[in-house]
């Protein structure tokens, strides 16, 4: 089973059905992909990402759905279980509410704010709330937990930076420190710019060694 690919982000193709290629080892990868990350991809321009994978097989054709991270690809696995919930409304809602705004909104039964999402009717949000509340309860924090969504690198700046701070002899525990810390900094957190990130990261790193 593919869990994600790795590779360099050649072409990106924003809209209703966003696409991206991605060039893996000389394979040209199509992959369907929410309008967020498409947007994220194309700011950064060509780069080297990973993308978490979700394959589905039709009657006619195989078709292959990229996300930036494993928990946008997992609940969107959950969201296409529901009954009446297909690809393209998965994405949307993903799109709309995000991740976590999405899932607290199921766990909680948070109906009006499923709703609030294009083609998503009152009876679909509550088929969605029924369906899901269990399995995403563990998903939402507790109401003293919640907080705003951290910022994070587009997944082409997060590929960059963490392959320039392995090059440096960084373990993985230390890169992933050194991302959430530097994304705190409001100023380099809203830069596209992954010198600036990469900067932000050995500084911090710099200052525990």
């Amino acid at each position: 089973m593919m869990d994600y690919l790795r590779g360099r982000a050649v072409a990106v193709t924003p809209g209703d059905r966003s696409h991206l290629t991605l060039e893996v080892n000389g394979v040209g990868y199509e992959l369907q992909i929410p309008s967020q990350l498409a947007r994220e991809l194309a700011r950064a321009g060509e780069g080297n990402c990973r993308i978490f994978t979700h394959l589905q097989l039709r009657e006619d054709q195989l078709v292959l759905y990229g996300f930036g991270s494993a928990a946008e690809r997992d609940l969107f696995r959950q969201l296409v279980g529901v009954t009446g919930v297909g690809n393209q409304l998965a994405l949307a809602a993903i799109d709309a509410l995000g991740v976590r705004r999405l899932a607290e909104a199921i766990a909680s039964e948070d109906t009006a704010a499923i709703a609030r999402v294009p083609g998503i009717g009152p009876k679909t949000a509550e088929r969605m709330a029924l369906e899901l509340k269990k399995q995403l309860a563990d998903w939402a924090p507790a109401p003293s937990e919640r907080a705003e969504p951290e910022a994070v690198p587009n997944p082409a700046i997060r590929e960059e930076v963490g392959l320039t701070l392995s090059a440096l002899g960084y373990s993985n525990d230390e890169i992933e420190q050194a991302i959430a810390a530097v994304a705190a900094n409001a100023e380099i957190a809203a830069s596209t710019d992954a010198d600036s990130w990469i900067r932000g990261a050995i500084a911090w790193l710099s200052e525990r060694s």
